[in-house]
């Protein structure tokens, strides 16, 4: 099944002169020449005199006018890091520099690949990482070439940083890493160059620099983006992966106070982390530790400027900038976390420390590492084919493993062509970008024994010409069932992300697994599938399914284009006269993976752009959230032009706000959005004109609850419940056209999200099932108080209506079912049949309107609940009452639960005081059940 030749390859362009000349590197053609180096250079001459450097390699000082490090007093500015990049390219033969993407606002991401100088040679590069990517497929490579390759070659690690932008340390330090591979002459340096290829990205998001902001431009956490790779700046950075797969990768961060972490990491790890890749984390811990200096490790008298483990930073979510390295790419990866309370010199200089010595132990090690790492995919090779899973480890010393991997045999996933086509096709593109191998089924085949998602069995089931075969037998065994698989089977209780991220529930796709040896006649995808099955007469059209993100995207991207377009409500299908459908559309359908179907006559009735205000009010963070979201898939994705309106537009009554016909509110902290009577009553006014309203989560359905838009009010949550960032099975109302397309049974991602009673006076669009088809994946505890809540709403008023989600449907914007509800909701057809159409009072809506309004302990995120025994309450309290003065807590069931209000919606690596909580806990000797931040 291996594809016959190696990927195509790109090489890194030399010069790096400025940002306007990086911009149009972006391609990363050649432009070194050089002879091929079938193996890595042998011992370079070097010297015992560790201060030894090349005089014509810029020192930091002499370019930036401080040092990098000791005596630094402020950190670099993007212009500067673009500048001595170039510096110390023109300067050194043993460097070379690219732009591996821009940001949103358009600012390059250079990157440097430092070596010998023989190594970063084009050839020799080519040569080095062809050779790296071959132990990556053992089908095509013997285990004798496998021996030396990694006798001779080089290992690959990278060294990247900044990917929340207002932790600067780790760009300084890795350009002083950069200096000092680039002019070193001791031995130490011609060992780190001789054995290791080093990727040094000094900042992944140089917008959230410049602003001193955790996110991107678009308010996106881009080390939660990994898999879904949505972001521009993420996306570039995974290509770039591609050609240059590393061993060791390091990701280095900021967090609060004054200590420093490396791992071993805290639990819980995910099963299908490889454990060649453990091993490697540790051991480069304790080379970490002995090269840290400073005040060594933390412990009850050392508090500051020290390194502490195990604790706080897991490698779980398939998101992080550790875990898709290392599940994706087999690589050591590794968080490194600074405490941003430090002086400025001893942050970079601590981030040096440990950039340093992991370069170093990476060097020691490279031929065990090359050799190991052969072996991993070996032995992916070898599970995938008996469709055995990883079991379920913990790291920590004092967890042991609470929820074990079940016994359940997987060889093969199959994504079903019967509806969602092109979110199934995205998908398809997702997992080929990750160099895995899919395929595309030619003949109908038989599965005798099928597991359905969403908790289902199922026997001798067809799997039709056209599903997509995904088998476990090639080497990206692990990433497959990391992103793919229905539960992720977490081992430890403690989160401070979610607990679900499987891919097919995500995009709300009809799909099955099975350990059966099936081996259906197939082919491999080469490329996208979509654009025109046929063609169309002159005087015809061709449609298309609105059953998809995907397909909701190609629609108002023509309509932004002013292409006209129809829908049919009956099918679902939209129509596009021959005549409109260019070269261009029918390319831009393939790249979306929508098929047009040649038909006759344009009929249905005619869709309209909306104009759509993104409303940023009272209560709204227009830097991160669904706010931003919003603005990424509405504005950039889709296309729509997004008008702000405020909460004085509303109050107001002004053109800003009524000229627009639908408005989105997002999520946010405010239950009115800051309204008054006399704005709600001209909310109530302008959605009884037509206009639809759209509010997601807390805030966006509880402003519509103050103004008397919907009957649905909060159902209180109990003591125990924790949904973490779950998926749920929900029944769906398919007459309503909020749900036109969708399934009668979906999938919703819920994470602590509000529980909505259901409306007296609207349409429950989507629904928690009451019976036993009720299911739920990830981690839930006390679930079952969603059975019969809703989930989505439809809440008429006059000839319009509100849309209320009780969830964020653009959570990360990889919530395709949750995109494609939105779609239908700003796409809602005029004149559709309302079940109430009256402005007047109402007296459900009233009560609603009345009722209290729920406590946001969690912002836009969640709480922090700390689980323990109820006999270890007063302990536990004891020690969070030294952090938090306004926690909660309950006793039920024999454990007590402690809330902790996070009302800006803090992550919990972003939190002041979570990482020190846990710890403190611990040290007391509080035995924790469960920490879900």
């Amino acid at each position: 099944m291996a594809p016959s030749s190696r990927p195509f390859w790109t090489l890194p362009p030399k010069r790096l002169a400025s940002a306007a000349t990086v911009a149009l590197l972006l391609g990363m053609t050649p432009l070194l020449g050089g002879p091929s180096a079938a193996s890595a250079a042998p011992p370079s001459r070097c010297s015992t005199d560790p201060t030894a450097r090349l005089s014509g390699v810029p020192t930091p000082e002499s370019v930036l006018g401080f040092p990098l490090g000791l005596g630094q007093e402020r950190v670099v500015t993007n212009d500067e890091v673009r500048t001595y990049l170039g510096a110390v390219d023109s300067a050194s033969d043993r460097v070379v520099t690219g732009v591996m993407a821009t940001s949103v606002l358009g600012q390059p991401l250079p990157y440097a690949v430092v070596s010998t100088e023989r190594n970063v040679r084009p050839a020799a590069l080519r040569e080095i990482a062809d050779d790296v990517r071959d132990l990556r497929d053992p089908r095509r490579t013997s285990a004798r070439t496998a021996a030396r390759t990694a006798k001779d070659s080089p290992a690959i690690v990278w060294v990247t940083a900044n990917v929340h932008g207002g932790e600067k340390s780790g760009t300084d330090a890795a350009l002083k890493t950069l200096y000092e591979l680039a002019a070193g002459l001791s031995c130490e340096v011609a060992r780190r160059n001789d054995n290791l290829v080093t990727i040094i990205v000094p900042t992944q998001n140089p917008d959230g620099r410049d602003a001193t902001r955790r996110q991107n431009e678009f308010g996106f956490d881009m080390n939660r983006d990994w898999f879904a790779r949505t972001q521009q700046e993420t996306d570039g950075k995974l290509e770039l992966l591609r050609r240059y797969p590393p061993q060791v990768f390091i990701d280095a961060h900021e967090m609060g106070g004054r200590q420093y972490f490396f791992p071993p990491n805290a639990d819980p790890i995910h099963h299908e982390i490889a454990g060649e890749a453990v091993d490697w984390i540790n051991r480069i811990g304790e080379a970490n530790k002995a090269g840290f200096g400073y005040n060594g490790a933390c412990d009850d008298t050392v508090t500051t400027e020290c390194y502490f483990n195990y604790d706080t930073y897991d490698m779980f979510f398939m998101g992080y900038g550790d875990t898709v390295p290392t599940t994706g790419f087999g690589a050591a990866g590794m968080t490194y976390e600074k405490g941003s309370a430090s002086a400025v010199a001893d942050r970079v200089q601590q981030q040096f420390h440990t950039q340093w010595s992991t370069l170093g132990w990476a060097a020691a090690n490279k031929r065990e590492v090359l050799s190991d790492y052969f072996d991993i995919w070996t032995d992916a090779l070898a599970q995938g084919r008996a469709g055995a899973l990883e079991p379920n480890e913990v790291v920590q010393p004092t967890n042991e493993v609470q929820f074990p991997v079940p016994d359940v045999t997987i060889r093969s996933y199959f994504l079903l062509p019967d509806r969602q086509l092109a979110d199934v096709r995205q998908l398809v593109e997702r997992l080929r970008r990750m160099d895995v191998e899919v395929y595309e089924v030619q003949k109908a085949t038989r599965v005798p024994t099928a597991r359905i998602f969403g908790g289902r069995s199922a026997t001798n089931v067809t799997v039709p010409k056209g599903a997509y075969w995904i088998p476990m037998d090639q080497p990206q065994k692990h990433w497959i069932q990391a992103i793919m698989g229905e539960d992720p089977y977490v081992p430890f209780p403690y989160f401070y992300d979610v607990s679900s991220w499987s891919n097919p529930l995500l995009m709300g796709v009809n799909a099955l697994y099975t350990g059966d040896a099936v081996r259906p006649k197939a082919q491999l995808v080469r490329t996208v599938s979509g654009g025109r099955s046929g063609l169309a007469w002159p005087w015809g059209s061709y449609t298309y399914k609105l059953d998809s993100a995907a397909a909701a995207e190609f629609t108002f991207t023509l309509l932004g284009r002013d292409v006209p377009l129809t829908r049919d409500l009956e099918t679902n299908t939209v129509a596009v006269a021959a005549t409109r459908v260019s070269r261009t559309v029918d390319d831009l359908a393939e790249s979306l993976g929508v098929t047009l179907t040649p038909a006759g006559r344009v009929t249905g009735t005619r869709l309209s752009l909306p104009d759509v205000g993104l409303f940023q009010g009272t209560g709204i963070s227009t830097t991160s959230g669904s706010h931003g979201e919003a603005r990424y898939v509405l504005g950039k994705r889709w296309g729509l032009d997004l008008k702000p309106v405020t909460t004085a537009d509303i109050n107001d009554n002004t053109e800003a706000f009524t000229g627009r016909t639908v408005l989105l509110v997002p999520d946010g902290s405010s239950p009115t959005g800051g309204l008054t009577a006399a704005g709600q009553a001209n909310l109530r006014d302008w959605i009884a004109q037509g206009h639809t309203y759209v509010g997601l989560r807390n805030e966006g359905t509880r402003l519509a609850r103050a103004a008397g838009l919907t009957s649905t009010t909060e159902k209180t949550k109990p003591a125990d419940y924790l949904v973490i960032g779950s998926h749920l099975r929900v029944d769906v109302d398919t007459d309503n056209p909020v749900a036109l397309g969708r399934p009668a049974e979906d999938f919703e991602f819920n994470n602590s999200d509000p529980i909505l009673n259901p409306s007296t006076t609207g349409t429950n669009v989507l629904t928690y099932p009451t019976d036993d088809t009720f299911w739920a994946n990830g981690y839930t505890v006390g679930a079952d108080t969603l059975k019969g809540t809703a989930a989505v709403v439809d809440e008429p008023t006059g000839a319009g209506r509100a849309v209320l989600f009780a969830f964020n449907p653009l959570f990360r914007a990889y919530n395709e079912n949750g995109l494609h509800l939105v779609a239908n909701a700003l796409l809602y057809p005029t004149g559709a049949p309302n079940a109430r159409r009256t402005t007047g009072p109402d007296a459900a809506r009233a009560s609603a309107a009345a009722a209290p309004v729920a406590a946001d302990l969690g912002g836009g995120w969640r709480p922090i609940t700390v689980k323990v025994a109820s006999a270890d309450l007063p302990r536990a309290q004891a020690v969070v009452e030294r952090f938090a003065t306004d926690a909660r807590a309950s006793v039920k069931d024999g454990s007590a639960y402690v809330v902790i209000p996070n009302p800006q919606g803090l992550q919990a690596d972003e939190h002041p005081f979570t990482k020190d909580l846990v710890r403190a806990l611990r040290a007391a000797g509080v035995p924790l059940r469960s920490v879900v931040a």
